[in-house]
């Protein structure tokens, strides 16, 4: 089974990356921020990585020195996590590692 392309209306559900490229004068910092929330609204089965290059290639052309562009590409070089990690759960996990 291929995989079939992210459209832009599933790599930016709640349009934040969209909105964060008509903000004049936005900072790297809170371009930073806008991603984390991005990053937490994305259905835990949408990959990161294909949503990432989706919204690269809808923006990043035309707004390259953009801080949001920026910012998009550090997730892409970033390692990928296996999972989402928060909460209860993972402070447990973290505890029986110290």
């Amino acid at each position: 089974m291929g995989r079939r392309a992210v459209r832009l209306e599933e790599a930016d559900p709640k349009g934040l990356v969209r909105e964060s490229y008509r903000i004049e004068g936005i900072t790297l910092g809170e371009c930073r921020s806008i991603f984390v929330d991005w990053a937490l609204s994305l259905p835990q089965d949408r990959s990161v990585t294909d949503a990432l290059r989706c919204l690269i290639a809808e923006y990043g052309p035309d707004a390259a020195d953009h801080p949001m562009t920026a910012t998009l590409l550090q997730g892409l070089d970033a390692p990928s996590a296996t999972g989402r990690r928060g909460g209860r759960t993972a402070r447990q996990r973290e505890a029986g590692r110290a």
